[in-house]
């Protein structure tokens, strides 16, 4: 298992940095080799992504949701095995750090070597400046908010 510890600063206040992560069918917009994200029930989301090519689906429930503070999820089935937490830090009144840990369970010979090449932390860090991007692009208005907690 793989472990991945990376952040981002939005400027952005903390509730909006937090609502707009809760959009998981918005993923795709700033998550390279994300398709689709489904979301089936309030903890339960159903992916579809193509790396390098390799397409896999696999459902992903939350297992913790404190709004403005927290998502964590695992991975429930499918092709890929993943667990991992998003914290929201604010850092002043238009300034959230966004931190995402994960841990990753590469699958064949492939994604263990592209894993100890630091691919998985790669994407990260794109994802999160482009998360970045995303939402300051909007002018810090997300896209949606669901304030429900797990």
């Amino acid at each position: 298992m793989s472990q991945v510890e990376e952040s981002v600063e939005v400027d952005v206040p903390v509730t909006t940095a937090y609502n707009q992560w809760t959009q998981f069918e918005e993923f795709p917009e700033f998550m390279e080799g994300v398709e689709r994200i489904e979301q089936r029930t309030d903890t339960l989301t159903h992916w579809v992504t193509r790396i390098d090519g390799v397409r896999r689906e696999f459902d992903a429930e939350i297992t913790e949701q404190i709004p403005d503070e927290r998502v964590a999820w695992t991975t429930v089935g499918g092709e890929v095995r993943q667990a991992g937490v998003v914290t929201f830090h604010r850092i002043d009144d238009r300034t959230t750090k966004v931190m995402l840990q994960l841990d990753h369970d590469p699958e064949g010979l492939a994604e263990t070597v592209g894993d100890k090449l630091g691919f998985v932390k790669r994407q990260a860090v794109g994802d999160l400046k482009r998360f970045k991007k995303f939402i300051e692009s909007r002018g810090g208005a997300e896209t949606g908010a669901w304030r429900g907690e797990v």
